[in-house]
């Protein structure tokens, strides 16, 4: 088998919403969950094409995209809580109930309750939360995340490595989870 797979994503990501309610039930092997910044990803400032993207969660039949009112987001605090999150075992719980608060609710990510009520919904203190954002080792692994993305070779998110390959872009499940089979 193959190199477990690693998940690159963004919270401010519509496309990488998708990927995350997918990819848990689509590749044969749990990924691990890397919270990177879309921003220090080069090429992540391509806008969404909205209409695909709504179409791709109808045909995956996810719940319909509702979109921030002020998208595209700040998501760096997010982030250093995803960061967080995974420090403590929470990473998938944390990012699926943010990218859920976002894209399912609606809700910006750069309000701090909506982080707190991801963080809620996953059992994590708030306070443990606010001060685990604040430490100095949990920005720099966030920092280190997107330049392990960065050498892997990511240019857009969600991207799957999978060994030394790199699946990116709405199809990157189908093309990780094809990889990862081939591998078994």
């Amino acid at each position: 088998m193959a190199s477990s797979p690693t998940f690159y994503y963004d919270l401010g990501s519509p496309a990488c919403y998708m990927a995350a309610e997918r990819i848990m039930s689509e590749l044969p092997v749990v990924p691990e969950w890397e919270p990177v910044l879309w921003a220090d990803i080069a090429g992540a400032d391509t806008p969404p094409d909205r209409a695909r993207l709504a179409r791709l969660i109808d045909e995956h039949g996810l719940q319909p995209l509702r979109w921030p009112e002020s998208w595209p987001m700040d998501t760096r605090t997010a982030m250093l809580a995803a960061t967080y999150a995974k420090r403590v075992g929470r990473a998938v719980a944390f990012s699926l109930a943010a990218f859920r608060q976002a894209f399912a609710g609606g809700r910006n990510l750069a309000d701090e309750d909506t982080v707190l009520i991801a963080a809620a919904a996953c059992e994590m203190h708030p306070a443990a939360l606010l001060k685990g954002i604040s430490l100095r080792s949990v920005v720099q692994g966030l920092e280190l995340a997107g330049a392990r993305a960065g050498a892997a070779g990511a240019r857009s998110l969600p991207a799957i490595q999978v060994g030394e390959r790199l699946f990116q872009g709405c199809r990157a499940i189908e093309l990780a989870a094809a990889e990862l089979t081939a591998a078994g």
